[in-house]
């Protein structure tokens, strides 16, 4: 009989404060309980209000994602083909001596033929925006433009009332009319969607602009399923109403905006009926909205960013960002529209990114969309060096990017050094000369701010790095000594700069102590004017833009690939987040791709009944710049006219090695020069020799 007395003490159990890393809105406090060196849980943090201890599927399976078995954990050398994934293992210092050598020699001849190429795999500040930024900057690098997600309706935000600012999430919960427009908040925004299920439980309507027929417009009392990119001509025709019926606060007109004459000018021009038919919507249903608009205190907007991935997504933003000065709703804590609260938050971006290091020089910027079109571009007065060498980090470009055709071509090119840091061999991993192995979450230190709430948060290290990994802050800390980079802020380590990210603004004990930091500020922000514009009111007229030349007032701009208007490619497509990814981070995750299916295209019965298609067949959806083959889904979350192509797979994972950004174009919008990926025209057939 075994010996009791000689049992094996339970295993040590360890619960770490932390901070999700991406990019959704909600920004939720983080648990994670460690057990023997392992997490083995990660869970909302309860203490967090805005979390209240609840996760989205994606993140609860961190854990997960951290002890995966194909986690890249030592430095790679490639020793195929460019593109083919074939590396050898090499120690760092290798690694880091010949990168070194690589990026010196090629900026002896001209820093910016050296671009970096990063966004949002970690919102963190120091991970994503510190110790990179310094290095780039002092090596000279040419710029990037980190575009490809919110630079348009940025752009439209700041225009109209002066920066990404907007109401407090958490009075959602008392609002009596709220307009989900452009989000599938369930699948994006689930901590938001809480508080509109309170509102909805006290007596609120919920309604869901949206041209997909998502999980949340499900939900909602009323979805008005408008096609593609004609958001601002149903804001408009909701001007138009509130003007002929006199649902307007005349004195916060007076008091608080500038331009009120020129825009109702403009809105008059827009009444439901030609809304109607520019969105595809009934009449009756703009008439509706406006009347609810119109005559509901207090009524909130939560605007997201799917709004503005079309060609006027920047004057859309403006349209909608201007409804609540017309009725008054900001007088309300629970009124306005909230798009980004991130321009509440006093991150000091100067001492983390140190742009000084420049030393007076003015590298170009390139565009992170079109970088299909610049990898493949020769040197020129206009465009300057050709691109030598590219550091990817915190993105997935190859699966990621529009009009991935051309993204692989240039990938591809022999004569490019491609640095990627990563966790996984993603597509883009595939194309890499090196492939760095980088902490994860639950390995380093950062900070954050947060795009749906005011609360600053930190995140620490609950496991010492998995490998050899390394955190991004430290690959580049290494790199700078490699380069013979002397100055000391090469020196200052994660935890200083996460202390350096918001300086005095924030108290670092209470991060430390409770894992995040309100920020405060007044519960009804622009109740009595104060908008940070240069006028101190709200812009629907921009001094701005007109002194660039452009439109003072925001207008409906047609898609660069208008629904039905190509007899070739009939078809409108946009391409939102498959429910269980986010972007393309997840998508190697088992348990989600198991949960998630295949590559799916949604596809109404009216529009597959004419193509011949059947539910769970093959289809090749294309146009000019190429073709992609998906499972068919008909049903009714497409309208007619539109598809929906659900992203975004990694190409590797595709049927025939492609995503649906094979499909969509480089165009930009008309503001912030942002992607249009829900401006795009297909046609879409049976496909042959697929069982």
């Amino acid at each position: 009989m075994a010996d009791m007395s000689a049992a094996t003490p339970l295993p040590l159990s360890t619960v770490v404060r932390g901070a999700c890393p991406h990019d959704c809105p909600d920004t939720c406090a983080l648990l994670t309980t460690v057990e023997n060196g392992r997490a083995v849980r990660v869970q909302g943090n309860p203490d967090h209000p805005h979390t209240g201890g609840v996760l989205c599927t994606k993140v609860s399976r961190y854990a997960e994602r951290t002890h995966h078995p194909e986690r890249l954990l030592t430095p790679m050398k490639r020793s195929g083909p460019k593109g083919s994934g074939q590396f050898t293992p090499v120690t760092w210092d290798e690694a880091l001596t010949d990168i070194a050598a690589r990026l010196g020699a090629i900026a002896a001849r001209d820093p910016q033929a050296i671009l970096p190429y990063s966004y949002a795999g970690t919102m963190g500040l120091v991970q994503g925006e510190s110790m990179d930024r310094r290095f780039f900057h002092r090596l000279g690098a040419s710029l990037l433009h980190r575009s490809i997600c919110a630079t348009a309706g940025g752009e439209g935000l700041v225009h109209t009332l002066g920066g990404k600012l907007g109401m407090k999430v958490e009075f959602f919960a008392e609002a009596k009319l709220i307009l989900i427009w452009g989000s599938n908040s369930i699948g994006s925004n689930l901590h938001f969607w809480r508080l509109a299920q309170q509102a909805k439980r006290d007596g609120a309507k919920l309604v869901c602009i949206d041209p997909r027929k998502s999980e949340t417009a499900e939900k909602c009392h009323a979805h008005l399923q408008l096609l593609p990119g004609t958001d601002t001509a149903l804001a408009f025709a909701l001007m138009h109403e509130l003007i002929v019926h006199g649902w307007l606060d005349h004195d916060y007109l007076a008091r608080h905006t500038l331009g009120w004459e020129r825009l109702r000018e403009r809105a008059l021009q827009w009444p439901p009926e030609r809304a109607a038919q520019v969105c595809g919507v009934p009449v009756e249903q703009i008439r509706q909205l406006a009347r609810d608009y119109g005559s509901t205190q207090p009524a909130a907007i939560r605007l997201n960013y799917g709004v503005q991935r079309a060609h006027g997504g920047a004057n859309a933003v403006r349209a909608i960002a201007s409804l609540p000065a017309l009725t008054g709703a900001w007088r309300h804590r629970a009124g306005g529209v909230l798009l980004s609260s991130s321009g509440a938050f006093p991150v000091d971006r100067a001492a983390l990114q140190r742009p000084d290091l420049l030393a007076g020089r003015s590298p170009r910027t390139i565009n992170m969309v079109t970088i299909g079109d610049d990898l493949l571009r020769a040197a020129s007065p206009a465009f300057g060096p050709k691109i030598e060498a590219l550091v990817v980090y915190n993105s997935n470009p190859v699966a990621v990017a529009p009009d991935s055709g051309q993204v692989v071509q240039g990938f591809a090119r022999e004569d490019l050094f491609t640095v990627v840091l990563e966790h996984f061999q993603t597509d883009t991993a595939d194309y890499a000369d090196y492939l760095l192995p980088a902490t994860t979450q639950l390995e380093h230190w950062d900070v954050h701010l947060a795009y749906g709430h005011t609360d600053v948060l930190l995140n620490r290290p609950a496991l010492t790095p998995q490998g050899q990994a390394r955190s991004n802050a430290q690959i580049f800390r290494d790199l700078a000594a490699h380069m013979g980079f002397a100055e000391p802020c090469f020196q200052e380590s994660d935890e200083q700069l996460c202390r350096q990210a918001y300086g005095s603004a924030v108290d670092f004990g209470l991060l430390l102590e409770q894992g995040f930091a309100p920020l405060g500020g007044p519960d009804a922000p622009f109740a009595e004017g104060g908008f940070p514009t240069p006028s101190g009111k709200c812009e629907f007229f921009s001094q701005r833009l007109a002194d660039q030349g452009l439109d003072g007032l925001p207008d409906y701009l047609p898609n660069h690939e208008a629904a039905g208007t190509s007899k070739q490619y009939p078809l409108a497509m946009i391409s939102p987040p498959a429910r269980n990814f986010l972007n393309s981070t997840f998508v190697n995750l088992q348990s989600l791709r198991a949960i998630e299916g295949r590559p799916l295209l949604e596809i109404h019965p009216q529009d597959a009944a004419a193509r011949g298609i059947q539910d769970g067949s093959v289809v090749r959806v294309f146009n000019g710049r190429g073709s992609y083959h998906c499972h068919a889904q008909v049903c009714e979350r497409a309208r007619p006219g539109v598809v929906n192509g659900l992203g975004v797979w990694w190409r590797k994972l595709g049927l025939d090695g492609t995503n649906v950004n094979q499909l969509t174009s480089q165009a930009l919008t008309d503001l912030g020069a942002g992607p249009t990926f829900y401006d795009c025209a297909v046609q879409v057939e049976a496909a042959a020799g697929y069982s």
